[in-house]
């Protein structure tokens, strides 16, 4: 059932609810236009990029057309009757769900559970108390802008701080959002700064050569102290891969059938993330792993999408060391150094189902090339760096003398 649906069918039972019963939602947040076509703005692909992600959480929190269309989000549900002690929301991750063609893009994580905007909406809704919880917990703000030259001038920020202080260049404007205490909703309502960014002002302090001065820091204040923050600058010139396991610290365990995902994230020299760019990542397992699919399901190499390339990475059934290395498909002097993580998989504690014959066979008949990660040297890797510091003079030799004859200065 749709979320209209759900409203039209919750506003007159609200009035005759029993007073000793309680009362769940069972799910909320879908917006399809119809249940063939399934356009949706809570249905958002992570690689549509960040307007699309603005608004998925935007719907998920608070949309501008709650008025006119009534529907369940975090706000109305907020609203509800005390009877109404709780509303479930679709799970995390976008899946494939074999009745229609299209996957569920409902998410607020891809389907290697890599965050998307409305996570962050999600994260900003919990309790700013710290606690001994192994989850992620306490304090937090972050600013859901990209600072591109296609970024929205308004900025949005998720935080559940009291209080949330916005600074715009160092040492230049500063704006103030405080929660309203007594407010009846969702315990922390998405905070949007108007009219705050506008690229030519960015780009008037990269061609000054204020780069590092170029930053938007968000502050999260409670009881008049500074709990959290979140700097984020402009994605620079990519610079190199850099690889993340995305494992909550929970070893690989050799049982030939555990699975880690590995993610390629194309940086900058300061290390933020490259979004707009297009490349293609190419994965090189040594050791005890392998990689799950191959290039006839666009795994290996693997497509950049919002700036990562994701790999699910197997145990074979002895523990040991895994190498992985990560370049692009296409090489080049100017083009971001190779990435490196070296990682340990443990010994599995329970029974294997298979046999060392079956998986042999199995990997054979995969087709899942399978390259050496350690096939450059050192000294071909510090080759590549050092062409690559040489180009990067070059490309800096070009900009002085672009700045000297004055090109682009009224641009």
């Amino acid at each position: 059932m749709g979320d209209k649906y759900y409203s039209l069918l919750l506003r007159p039972i609200e009035n005759k609810l029993e007073s000793d019963k309680t009362y769940f939602i069972r799910e909320w947040g879908d917006n399809v236009d119809d249940w063939n076509a399934q356009n949706s703005d809570s249905r958002v692909a992570r690689c549509w990029g960040e307007i699309p992600m603005l608004l998925q959480a935007e719907h998920y929190a608070c949309p501008s057309y709650i008025n006119e269309f009534p529907i369940l989000c975090y706000e109305t549900i907020f609203q509800k009757p005390d009877q109404i002690v709780g509303a479930c929301f679709w799970h995390s991750f976008d899946h494939q769900r074999g009745y229609h063609a299209d996957p569920f893009y409902g998410g607020m994580m891809d389907a290697f559970r890599q965050p998307k905007t409305s996570y962050y909406m999600f994260m900003s809704q919990r309790s700013p108390e710290k606690s001994d919880i192994i989850a992620d917990n306490g304090p937090m703000v972050y600013i859901a802008h990209e600072l591109t030259p296609f970024s929205p001038e308004d900025v949005t920020v998720y935080s559940n701080c009291d209080e949330v202080r916005l600074t715009v260049f160092k040492d230049g404007k500063q704006y103030l959002y405080t929660k309203q205490q007594d407010r009846k909703g969702m315990p922390s309502p998405v905070i949007k700064f108007d009219d705050v960014f506008h690229f030519m002002e960015w780009k008037a302090m990269a061609r000054a050569g204020k780069r590092d001065d170029a930053f938007m820091l968000a502050e999260g204040i409670i009881d008049g102290k500074v709990v959290a923050s979140h700097k984020r600058y402009p994605a620079g010139q990519p610079d190199h891969i850099v690889l993340r396991l995305d494992n909550e610290e929970i070893p690989l365990r050799a049982d030939g059938s555990d699975v880690v995902t590995m993610i390629a994230e194309i940086v900058d020299k300061r290390g933020t993330v490259k979004r707009l760019n297009n490349s293609l990542v190419r994965f090189d397992i040594d050791g005890e792993g392998r990689l799950i699919g191959d290039a006839s399901i666009g795994v290996n190499p693997a497509p950049v999408v919002w700036g990562t390339a994701p790999a699910l990475i197997q145990s074979t059934n002895r523990p040991g060391k895994i190498k992985v290395r990560a370049s692009l498909q296409i090489p080049g002097e100017a083009r971001p150094l190779d990435g490196v993580l070296e990682f340990e998989s443990i010994p599995g504690d329970r029974k294997e189902i298979f046999s060392s014959e079956e998986l042999a066979a199995a990997s054979m008949a995969g087709a899942v090339p399978v390259g050496d990660a350690s096939s450059k040297t050192d000294l071909e890797l510090e080759n590549e760096r050092l062409r690559k510091e040489l180009n990067q003079l070059k490309v800096k030799e070009v900009e002085l003398q672009q700045t000297k004859f004055g090109v682009g200065i009224n641009d």
